[in-house]
């Protein structure tokens, strides 16, 4: 298969790679074990390749993937400004792209294995 199965059953997996998608568009730099970052990374590239395209039907493949979460809040005079996972990843990340064709993000391996298990550790970003 074309895919790393992560020791989980298909939905499960399809939720952690929602999951760990919209926390690196909200902080754009998470921790996380080798193989996810790898999976991660695959999804990651492809809603910024989504974002750059920007049209309705690219932000509607988004929506469907990306989970609608809180990633900014902040005050413009009297008005408190709340931005979504999804308005950062369109308005934010994919205009910084809209010259680089793919290699978006980067992974540091870090030195100390997780404790418990030993697996290894990456630090995942967006270049």
């Amino acid at each position: 298969m074309a895919y790393r199965k992560l020791g989980r059953d298909s939905a499960h997996r399809k939720a952690m790679l929602r999951e760990l998608t919209t926390q690196l568009i909200m902080n754009e730099r998470i921790v996380t074990t080798e193989t996810r970052a790898k999976e991660l990374r695959k999804t990651a590239e492809k809603m910024i390749t989504l974002g750059k395209r920007g049209d309705l039907n690219a932000r509607r493949k988004a929506a469907t993937f990306v989970r609608n979460e809180v990633a900014d809040i902040h005050e413009e005079g009297d008005a408190v400004v709340v931005k979504s996972a999804l308005q950062k990843l369109f308005s934010d990340i994919a205009p910084r792209y809209k010259d680089r064709n793919g290699g978006y993000t980067r992974m540091y391996k870090l030195a100390n294995p997780r404790k418990g298990d030993a697996a290894p550790m990456v630090i995942i970003e967006l270049v």
